[in-house]
């Protein structure tokens, strides 16, 4: 408690003060917060995005010219460098990808003005929430004095005064404050650093500033802005629960690893091919987790669950024991529950989030990913599969690669191509990137039928050689987050992989790679139309309804003539060098020129829609009409019913507290 003076009010603050607008404390706070983990120590903010309107341009934007301005005059860097976006939505969707390469060890903030400049980041917040991926935003407000009401942009509900558009945050921010008062700023930026640096409970943290608080002074701690170093934990498991999990993996006669995105964050690919050389269990990987273990790794079997491998989801099928590392067992990665057949099948689930590890009725291992398998490698270190077991895992393994390659050259040699259609296939377009990149590449892709494509096919090098955004599948995440990927991941060839529908969510990124002078090799595939979509609409009894890019009919249908969309030039009108390829030669042509140069280069090339990558024989649960007057419908509706009958909505443990029998 807080001493009292004798005239009835606090004694007076004795604490060396710093008198600065609200703005100018959070960008002082910011650049003087730091992160370490295994006794590694950095900045945690490598600056922060921004567009200005009347609710942050004399607030925040001001600080952050203050910073600038203070650095050039000292000869030194600002201590929050600032970068200008072109769209708040894809500031945070670059904000999201620079994180997911430094392993959320590092991040940006993001400022947007009052209204709908805040409120376009809302689908930014949504994805790195649940991604789990570390980004602040400091939406504007409206005025705390309420002294202008109604301003411009300002919501009014006749039913609550203190409702603003930024309410709308808090269900997708794992935390979120508002500023109202000059001192209530330290307890919201600290609120916000504690989850933005917890592995378990990271993702959007939201601290929002009506635009007059921004601007007002106030005297604020020395202490506040002191250097301030959080510690990112690696939580070690109980010893009885790593002893529990070891017995029940030891009882496994056909085991799998389920490898998420936890297993690259936190570093520990090295600790799972161990593990994986001492037992011999095979691993299949999620969207997030693919690249946590090396593709030509004897015990990968590649992506599992709906756009999974024919070699992961066979293993998967038979599976007795499912140990899932760092996933949280999304409806792609279990191919909605139908991935597992086995009626004794455990699970033991290691993840850092309590919330994931729970996940499935499996046995709950609360821990860092590195660290459970280190100790489990230690447990297990007598145990190994059966050599039958081994001998399926190499047969499956092959069995897919020829699959893929046979893919990639009949797709690269014209077979199955309808005539008149365009000479290359997306299979093919994947192929060629991925034969001619280097292994410390970096692919970038979101949405569309390409995510579950390269999921399949593109054959992982690196643990940071694959960044496909999956949790959310975000059309228009491909070139701002690819823009982030760039800046924290200079040393790196970064492609981003994009089709026609998603580059015209969001191309003006585009721009912010010339201003940055960042260099992205970005492959826009035209297909003329949602080509992922087209083919769920036709497997679901909907013909490709409202999927493809044409002008209407003599019906009024939009089934007449292909649009006539030049998004080459497009994108050279947006300051990038555009080269043009057709056939299998001209695109390896044509990616090796934009290898060799230093700045952005998009290549375009058109490709046929219906030919589909292998099939994963695995499924999605999206409901079909059960009643229709439509063949094709009724037809899919009998399909999806079979799969029902499948799906299994809760895999309860068929044993006490997790132990074997």
């Amino acid at each position: 408690m807080s001493p009292i003076n004798t005239t009835g009010g606090r004694a007076p603050n004795t604490e060396d003060t710093a008198r600065l607008t609200v703005s100018q404390a959070v960008v002082r706070f910011l650049a003087n917060q730091y992160v370490e983990r295994d006794g590694v120590r950095h900045k945690f903010f490598a600056g922060c995005f921004g567009i200005f309107g009347h609710g942050n341009v004399a607030g925040l934007g001001q600080a952050l010219l203050q910073d600038e301005v203070s650095a050039l005059e000292s000869g030194h860097e600002p201590t929050l460098p600032y970068v200008l976006g072109r769209n708040e939505q894809a500031m945070v969707h670059t904000a999201v990808g620079y994180a997911r390469m430094t392993d959320r060890l590092r991040a940006w903030a993001v400022t947007a003005s009052v209204g709908p400049g805040s409120t376009n980041m809302l689908t930014g917040a949504a994805l790195a929430t649940i991604n789990r991926l570390p980004v602040l935003l400091l939406p504007s407000d409206t005025f705390a004095t309420r002294v202008s009401a109604p301003v411009l942009q300002e919501l009014e509900l006749p039913c609550a005064g203190d409702v603003t558009v930024n309410d709308a945050f808090k269900p997708l921010s794992r935390y979120f404050d508002r500023v109202w008062r000059p001192e209530q700023l330290a307890s919201a930026l600290l609120g916000a650093m504690r989850v933005l640096t917890d592995p378990a409970e990271t993702g959007a943290a939201t601290v929002a500033i009506p635009q007059d608080v921004q601007a007002e002074a106030y005297d604020f701690p020395e202490s506040l802005f002191a250097p301030r170093t959080w510690h990112v934990a690696r939580p070690v498991p109980e010893r009885s629960v790593i002893e529990r999990a070891a017995r029940i993996i030891a009882s496994a006669r056909r085991p799998l690893i389920i490898a998420g995105g936890g297993v690259i964050y936190s570093d520990a690919s090295a600790a799972l091919a161990e593990f994986c050389a001492t037992t011999g269990i095979p691993v299949g990987q999620s969207q997030a987790g693919k690249g946590a273990l090396a593709f030509d790794h004897p015990q990968s079997v590649g992506a599992i669950g709906s756009t999974g491998t024919t070699a992961a989801n066979a293993l998967a099928a038979d599976a007795d024991v499912v140990i899932g590392i760092g996933t949280r067992y999304s409806d792609f990665t279990t191919a909605s529950r139908t991935a597992f057949n086995n009626p004794d099948l455990r699970f033991v689930n290691i993840n850092v989030a309590v919330l994931d590890s729970v996940k499935m009725s499996g046995l709950s291992v609360v821990a860092d990913a590195r660290e459970a398998l280190t100790a489990l490698t230690s447990e297990l270190a007598t145990y190994r599969v059966s050599a039958e077991y081994a001998t399926r895992i190499t047969e499956l393994r092959t069995e897919w690669e020829a699959t893929t390659d046979a893919a990639f050259a009949e797709s690269m040699s014209g077979v199955n191509i309808a005539d008149g259609a365009p000479a290359l296939t997306q299979n093919a377009v994947i192929g060629l990137v991925n034969s001619l990149s280097e292994p410390r590449d970096v692919v970038v892709c979101a949405a569309g039928s390409m995510p579950g494509d390269l999921h399949k096919l593109w054959r992982t090098r690196d643990r940071k050689g694959y960044h496909v955004e999956y949790g959310y599948s975000c059309m228009g995440y491909e070139i701002a987050g690819g823009v982030g990927a760039a800046m924290a991941c200079p040393d790196r060839d970064v492609i981003v992989m994009v089709g026609d529908g998603s580059y015209l969510m969001m191309a003006t990124e585009l721009v912010t790679a010339v201003q940055e002078n960042l260099k992205l090799i970005v492959v826009l595939v035209q297909n003329h139309g949602f080509a992922s979509i087209g083919s769920l609409s036709q497997a679901l009894g909907s013909q490709r309804f409202g999927t493809n890019y044409r002008f209407r009919d003599d019906t009024g249908r939009l089934a007449g003539d292909v649009l006539p969309v030049d998004l080459a030039a497009n994108a050279a009108s947006l300051g990038v060098d555009v080269l043009r390829a057709r056939t299998a030669d001209e695109f390896a042509t044509a990616l090796k020129t934009a290898k060799a140069a230093d700045h952005t280069t998009v290549i375009h090339v058109e490709t046929d829609p219906k030919i589909a990558a292998p099939d994963s024989n695995s499924w999605w649960d999206v409901p079909v009409a059960e009643t229709s007057t439509l063949d094709s419908t009724r037809a899919a509706r009998a399909v999806y019913d079979g799969w029902k009958q499948i799906q299994r909505p809760l895999i309860r443990p068929t044993e006490i507290e997790g132990d074997p029998k």
